[in-house]
């Protein structure tokens, strides 16, 4: 008998989901304030790091930008919904969680590297927060399970109005990474249900 069963809501319940889940999460948002601790120390010179649009050091950025923040009230804006949202995406089973990440991680760096403005530079991790909001919402919408749909449901009641991030308006806000993180959210729930 396997470890690990799965329940009609799509869930691993096996006895350390939930842990793993939590300690990833939390491991993530822990590297992040290690990130910010290190930019700081370095006269926030890690910033450049961030996604540059079509330049070619700021492909570099697709991988590195999720993980750095332009200031302590910058991350600590992200840190819940980092959290929070990154439990949930891991508590449906830590391999597609992270399939998930990667997908959203990739489609939001590629689509702020092609369409923001020349000569700016883009970072947070708000295109994951946003990316894993789409998907928690969308994937049960792809994979008809009931707890996935209630989840989805809810999680837009609560922060649905968050999605207005997706569009052009306060300044210094990276509203292209908010909507191709989205676009990789919902690109990731439509691929991960051929899996289930």
């Amino acid at each position: 008998m396997s470890a690990l069963r799965r329940s009609r809501a799509g869930v691993d319940d096996g006895p350390g989901t939930w842990v793993t889940a939590a300690v990833v999460s939390g491991a993530f948002v822990a590297l992040l304030y290690v990130v910010e601790l290190a930019d700081v120390i370095a006269d926030h010179r890690l910033d450049r790091l961030g996604v540059e649009p079509r330049s070619a050091d700021g492909l570099w950025g697709i991988l590195f930008a999720p993980v750095l923040h332009g200031s302590w009230t910058h991350l600590e804006a992200n840190t819940v919904p980092a959290l929070v949202l990154g439990f949930l995406v891991l508590f449906s089973g830590i391999a597609k969680g992270l399939e998930a990440t990667a997908v959203i991680w990739v489609v939001g760096g590629v689509g702020v590297w092609l369409v923001a403005p020349t000569s700016s530079i883009h970072l947070g991790a708000s295109v994951l927060i946003f990316g894993w909001l789409v998907y928690l919402m969308l994937r049960g919408i792809w994979t008809r399970r009931v707890g996935q749909i209630i989840l989805g449901i809810m999680l837009f009641l609560l922060y649905g109005t968050l999605l207005f991030g997706v569009l052009p308006g306060q300044p210094g806000i990276s509203w292209q990474g908010h909507l191709f993180g989205a676009v990789g959210g919902g690109l990731a729930a439509w691929l991960i249900r051929f899996d289930e």
